[in-house]
């Protein structure tokens, strides 16, 4: 079956460039972005009630932008000066340089892996005599955990924000050729907005190995996946379905 219409469960990009807007203009479909979950931070009384101290935390472990804003935010909420001493280690480049939004960056220490959480485990080997603080949401990588148990370091995980499901039922058709979802709390978003939900001929695209096992166990047939070698994005893999079966270049 062609593909016409896509529901992307995500905000809409704001760039006019953006590679969906691509698929839009090459492939002729129709795309509708509609966010499934968001992000809702936690409150300083939150904080105080995981028994997190601010100020015994010598240094902080980033996997996220996110994670740099909430921190941030509640320092703030707490009256709590984060010392220039503070060292940052953050799991990407990326995340590092967002640091700039909150700290005068080259003033400051920050060591940085190259992309995977994996990746900055030997950085923080070599620092058994900080006290590092996790902050992250609800959902987070059981193996991260893990990890950072076996390295035998001093660490608390602290939960700064959340993921909450959106409130879907202002949608009144829910007819899309193709479902796109980025995370397991998108599926979960899908079922709990939606319980009597039926596949049929709809097609699911799903984004990582966490989102194919959640889309799987909730009993949801996968017609796209990415990342893989040939479609490392959701676009791609969305754009090279779409040729397939539509019979366009």
């Amino acid at each position: 079956m062609k593909v016409k219409t896509i529901l992307v469960s995500q905000p809409e990009p704001k760039m006019e460039t953006s590679p969906y807007a691509q698929i839009i203009e090459n492939q002729k479909v129709k795309i509708d972005f509609i966010p499934f979950i968001k992000v809702e931070g936690m409150t300083a009384k939150d904080i105080r009630m995981q028994k997190i101290d601010l100020a015994k935390f010598s240094a902080i472990i980033l996997t996220s932008r996110k994670s740099v804003d909430h921190y941030f935010r509640i320092a703030e909420e707490m009256r709590f000066k984060v010392p220039d001493t503070m060292k940052y280690f953050c799991q990407s480049e990326t995340i590092a340089f967002y640091l700039q939004k909150y700290i005068t960056y080259r003033k400051r220490k920050i060591y940085v892996g190259k992309k995977e959480f994996s990746d900055l485990l030997p950085i923080l080997k070599k620092y058994k005599d900080e006290n590092f603080l996790f902050p992250c949401s609800d959902v987070h990588k059981a193996d991260i955990t893990k990890s950072l148990n076996d390295l035998k370091i001093k660490w608390e995980r602290a939960i700064f924000y959340k993921t909450v499901h959106c409130d879907l039922s202002g949608i009144k058709d829910f007819k899309y050729d193709i479902l796109a979802f980025f995370s397991p709390a998108g599926i979960e978003s899908l079922f709990k907005n939606f319980p009597d939900f039926s596949q049929k001929k709809t097609r699911i695209a799903v984004y990582g190995d966490s989102t194919l096992k959640a889309a799987q166990e909730a009993g949801l047939v996968i017609d796209i996946k990415a990342p893989s070698p040939e479609t490392p994005s959701m676009t791609m893999a969305l754009e090279q379905y779409i040729s397939k079966v539509n019979g366009k270049k």
